[in-house]
């Protein structure tokens, strides 16, 4: 997997604010990706060096529509702990 196909976006909600506190960033990223993937695209595409990648599986939310039950696509969250020094520049001001 290309490099810059592993990350597909930032997340920006109440928790991951908080967790920038503590010099950790929440991210989208491909199903596929390995954490050993996700620390290069990080390190590659920041600038930054990555000290340590926790990554889950959330799974799809379901709904109804009518009488049916539809389920949504599940994806993957990953953590990105940055080492003492370093910030990602990218969610500063949000």
């Amino acid at each position: 997997m290309h490099l810059f196909e592993v990350l597909r976006r930032p997340l920006i909600t109440e928790k991951s604010t908080l967790l920038q506190q503590a010099n950790k960033y929440a991210f989208e990223v491909a199903r596929g990706a390995s954490k050993r993937e996700i620390k290069e695209a990080v390190e590659k595409a920041f600038k930054v060096k990555v000290a340590k990648v926790n990554v889950m599986t959330v799974s799809g939310k379901t709904k109804r529509l009518g009488r049916r039950e539809v389920t949504g696509s599940s994806w993957k969250k990953a953590i990105v702990s940055l080492e003492p020094g370093y910030k990602v520049g990218f969610f500063e001001g949000v």
